[in-house]
């Protein structure tokens, strides 16, 4: 993701998905934060940050999904789709996971949180 990239919106019904893609660094997270507080004025039932296309998060990334953690619940709910070294390993390191959800796939996600 490079700094002029917006990640991109999609909707499930009233489930919210942000796509970011590359390196989510202290350049990109900004734009990744806007999108998700964009979604968030649409009053989902539900926001899901999609980081399957992502391949490293930085901790300014990490930081985005925990303020907008703290910005969306408990009104709507809110999860995170990484699997890989690159995304959900820092994740489960820094212990995010202990309140932010997260799942290996998008689908896993729509599943659980419609």
């Amino acid at each position: 993701m490079d700094p002029e990239y917006t990640p991109v919106e999609e909707w499930h019904g009233r489930l919210a998905v942000v796509r970011a893609a590359g390196a989510v660094d202290m350049l990109t997270a900004p734009p990744l934060l806007t999108a998700i507080r964009a979604v968030h004025g649409k009053r989902p039932a539900g926001v899901i940050v999609d980081l399957t296309d992502a391949d490293f998060l930085a901790s300014a990334g990490m930081q985005v999904l925990v303020i907008a953690q703290q910005e969306l619940t408990p009104d709507v709910r809110f999860a995170v789709v990484a699997d890989g070294p690159g995304t959900s390993r820092p994740l489960k390191m820094m212990g995010l996971t202990d309140f932010i959800e997260m799942f290996a796939t998008l689908d896993a996600a729509l599943d659980t949180l419609e």
